[in-house]
């Protein structure tokens, strides 16, 4: 199992932007150093909490920093931008890091950067699709384009001078363009079948209870079996909250204080998912009662924490749980505690996934 990190990250309305965007850059960095695969970073425009405003501007801004980590999008929400900007913007974000991107895509799922952008009555599906539809059509194609939709009409027709490069939309460095993922945030969801059928690969979100996660996989396999593809279990990702200290004690206080960043961060989801009707996401039970469904139990549920060997053992139990994934993203909190929360990084990556993947071995060699 790889360890990844994906964050939308989530820090106090009172938090001077300066440092919390200080710290996200860090906690990247520090990935790349402990050798995480790879890390996403979300991007939100109307968040006060999630203020990241734009993934593709904070991946530009780290990318010298880095070495080997792979960075991903997490998401480009595809309704808010036109596709010719996500386009361009994404093929020199992929010469910059020298083909080290991952592209990640989503309709987006804050209702106010919707609001904003004016589709909050939209058909947001039908324009994701059509954008990374026009995306894939720009760069496997040239000038003028000449491309008509629902949403957007894309075209240099009239004033392109090919012989000094105007009109021109660049192409990504890795071709036909960098590995596409999607976010998956519903159960039993259709859209992680149609981007398998695309080879597109699935991330399966940190606030979906494990039932919910463990039901992407048989949706990725129907979408890979449609075109004929094996279904490989080591391209799916899943998301987790995770906290690790060296004693346990300090694992508990700071993953369970009503005060601290891991409850924070969910109780802000639970609020917004509430608030839009889509508290389904929390429950353990599609028939479960809406007033079951509470902070303390969601976060029982999603947070793990602990010693490396608790924690180690809590994620081959959650492996066993929603069945085998390739890579697991640790889910990137606030550092309300920077040593803690650099800390919980460095056990994660230095004594967390060597136990995780011995177990996982003993288990393959007891089946074998």
């Amino acid at each position: 199992m790889n360890l990844g990190f994906f964050t939308m990250p989530m820090h106090p309305l009172d938090k001077d932007w300066r440092l919390s965007l200080k710290e996200d850059r860090e906690a990247f960095l520090l990935a790349d150093e402990l050798g995480f695969t790879e890390a996403y970073v979300g991007e939100h425009v109307t968040d006060g909490a999630e203020n990241i405003t734009s993934c593709i501007a904070f991946l530009a801004w780290i990318a010298a920093a880095t070495k080997q980590i792979k960075l991903g999008t997490g998401t480009i929400n595809m309704p808010n931008p036109h596709p010719a900007i996500v386009a361009a913007s994404i093929a020199m974000l992929d010469h910059m890091l020298d083909g080290r991107l991952i592209f990640g895509i989503s309709p987006g799922g804050l209702l106010s950067d919707a609001e904003l952008f004016g589709n909050l009555d939209a058909d947001r599906n039908a324009m994701f699709l059509e954008c990374i539809n026009q995306v894939l059509d720009i760069w496997a194609g040239g000038p003028p384009y000449n491309f008509v939709g629902k949403y957007w009409n894309i075209s240099t027709q009239k004033t392109l001078i090919e012989d000094i490069g105007q009109g021109f939309i660049a192409k990504p460095l890795q071709r036909p363009h960098p590995p596409v993922v999607v976010t998956a945030v519903a159960p039993f969801s259709k859209g992680v079948t149609e981007a398998a059928a695309r080879g597109w690969e699935p991330i399966s979100a940190n606030f979906l209870m494990p039932a919910w996660v463990k039901s992407h996989w048989p949706k990725y396999v129907e979408g890979c079996e449609r075109v004929g593809r094996p279904a490989e279990p080591a391209n799916w990702r899943v998301a987790k909250s995770v906290f690790v200290a060296n004693d346990a004690a300090t694992a508990k206080a700071y993953a369970t204080d009503p005060e601290g960043p891991y409850v924070y961060y969910y109780r802000s989801l639970f609020t917004k998912l509430k608030r839009s009707g889509r508290i389904e996401l929390f429950k353990t039970r599609r028939d479960q009662p809406d007033d079951e469904v509470t902070l303390e139990m969601i976060c029982d549920k999603l947070i793990i924490h602990g010693t490396p060997d608790s924690v180690a053992d809590q994620l081959l139990a959650f492996q066993d749980e929603v069945g085998k994934f390739g890579t697991l993203l640790y889910a990137g909190k606030d550092w309300k505690d920077r040593e803690l929360g650099r800390q919980s990084m460095i056990l994660m990556a230095e004594k967390v996934m060597p136990r995780v993947n011995a177990g996982i071995s003993k288990q393959s060699n007891a089946a074998g």
